[in-house]
């Protein structure tokens, strides 16, 4: 009797309580050490560091092989074009988004506080590069209805690549409208957590207007560029100099050093110099190679690739006999970068522009600025006859112009090596080989497959963008592309 008397007069007790205890609950329950925001600096530091560091192993584990600087010597189905089966990396997709979220949360702190307006524009300029690099792989993608969870869009429609470069609120727009929110902010709040520039306002407008000039060239097969390109190369405000380029250098130790320096060493050396950079860097006697690769442990000084793409259950491959990538991205990996945008991507860009007649300017001191700039970039001495050898001459000795732009580019971006792909799709330079042992019937891919998620968690607005691609083909070119 005691205990259900006293049982009664503690819950009438606590009841009486709860009207005060519901008023303080959010008090009660908000973890004063656990931050419920994050300001604008720590969250730009995140987005470039983040995204930077995820493309650079994306590039050295996946990007590598489509562009066919590497070749895996394991079962690696993504090597063999089986594009839906990513092994070691092969879907950038999730990362990509992440940041754009990230970045869209940044961009909304900088235009409802006055006083973070000043990551404005840098927030725009980084929503139209990973935009960029998102079409570029994909095609069309969820984007002017992307990131909006909050308002409850949870199925966004696919945006047309064309709409994502040309229309308003799209890649080059939203450059346009970063440089104007730079060169208009008047307040007196540093631009902080900035890895790229350390807070340098005016050099994130060169980096703008060099990817102005890339993306005017991506889409010039489709759209008329000329004039758009002419304005840019003649207010001359883009990156010139490799102090000037939008890079971050990775640390020898963690937590900032290149994943793949720490790699276990058996994942690491399963990636080695492919057929395709063997023959090109031979044949133009390129100094690189020492750089990119390491020389064969059964034979030294010999720099020795494989073909792409190999059945590893039909082959039976010595590491020994082939390179293995060079010490810069292991031992002496504190002199790698986390590549944005480069002096010598900028003039290769300009080299074939001129080239191609698109601007008012000479193709071949692009061309030549561009080799200086990217073997100073790879820390490599230029040597004395190498821009005037028989097959590095510009437009000389029966060589084609612009597959010499596209293979020294080739040759320079292996740090960023889906471009290497991407301007292969572009341009069909330089050739790409047939693989070993293809999972696609010969074909080189034309597009990276859309992730399973998709279909699963954007049933209705996927099926659309299936039924336009043949089922989520790889063989289905993007819009930009023209061969």
């Amino acid at each position: 009797m005691k205990r259900i008397v006293y049982s009664t007069l503690l819950l009438f007790a606590l009841t009486s309580m709860l009207p005060s205890c519901t008023g303080d609950f959010k008090e009660i329950n908000t973890n004063p050490n656990a931050p419920v925001d994050v300001q604008p600096s720590l969250l730009l530091r995140k987005i470039i560091f983040d995204y930077g560091e995820q493309m650079s192993y994306e590039s050295f584990v996946a990007g590598n092989l489509l562009g066919q600087y590497f070749t895996a010597i394991d079962f690696n189905l993504f090597d063999r074009h089986s594009l839906s089966e990513p092994q070691y990396g092969g879907n950038p997709w999730p990362f990509i988004y992440t940041n754009l979220r990230d970045n869209e949360i940044l961009l909304q702190k900088s235009r409802a506080n006055g006083a973070f307006g000043v990551y404005e524009g840098p927030a725009l300029i980084l929503k139209a590069y990973m935009a960029a690099v998102l079409t570029d792989l994909y095609g069309d993608v969820p984007y002017s209805e992307a990131l909006q969870g909050k308002a409850g869009v949870v199925a966004p429609a696919y945006d047309t690549q064309e709409a994502i470069y040309t229309a308003p609120g799209g890649i080059l727009d939203n450059l346009d409208k970063g440089i104007s929110s730079i060169n208009a902010y008047q307040g007196a709040t540093a631009l902080e957590g900035d890895l790229l520039y350390s807070g340098n306002r005016s050099k994130w407008i060169q980096f703008a207007n060099s990817l102005k000039i890339k993306a005017l060239m991506r889409i010039s097969g489709k759209v008329d560029v000329k004039q758009a390109l002419q304005k840019v190369v003649t207010e001359g405000n883009f990156i010139k100099a490799n102090t000037d380029n939008a890079v971050y250098r990775f640390s020898l130790s963690q937590p900032n050093n290149f994943r793949m320096s720490t790699a276990r060493i058996g994942d690491y050396n399963l990636f080695i110099m492919s057929l395709t950079s063997q023959e090109l860097l031979a044949g133009l006697g390129d100094p690189r190679v020492q750089v990119y690769f390491r020389p064969t442990s059964a034979k030294p000084g010999t720099y020795k690739g494989l073909l792409n793409g190999p059945d590893a259950s039909k082959l039976s491959i010595s590491v020994a006999d082939y390179s293995l990538t060079g010490t810069i991205f292991r031992e002496e990996s504190d002199k790698l970068y986390a590549n944005y945008m480069t002096a010598y991507e900028t003039s290769f860009w300009l080299a074939e522009a001129a080239q191609r007649g698109l601007v008012a300017a000479s193709g071949k001191e692009w061309y030549e600025r561009g080799i200086t700039q990217a073997f100073d970039y790879w820390r490599t001495a230029l040597p004395a006859s190498y821009l005037s050898s028989t097959r590095v001459a510009y437009a000389q000795n029966g060589q084609n112009p612009i597959e010499q732009i596209l293979t020294q580019k080739w040759l320079a971006n292996i740090s960023n090596a889906y471009e290497g792909w991407t301007e292969y799709r572009r341009t069909g330079f330089p050739p790409l080989k047939p693989i070993s042992a293809s999972l696609n019937n010969g074909l080189i891919p034309l597009r990276m497959p859309y992730p399973g998620t998709e279909s699963a968690l954007n049933a209705v607005q996927y099926k659309k963008v299936a039924d336009k691609t043949q089922n989520n083909s790889i063989n289905v070119p993007v819009w930009w592309a023209t061969r």
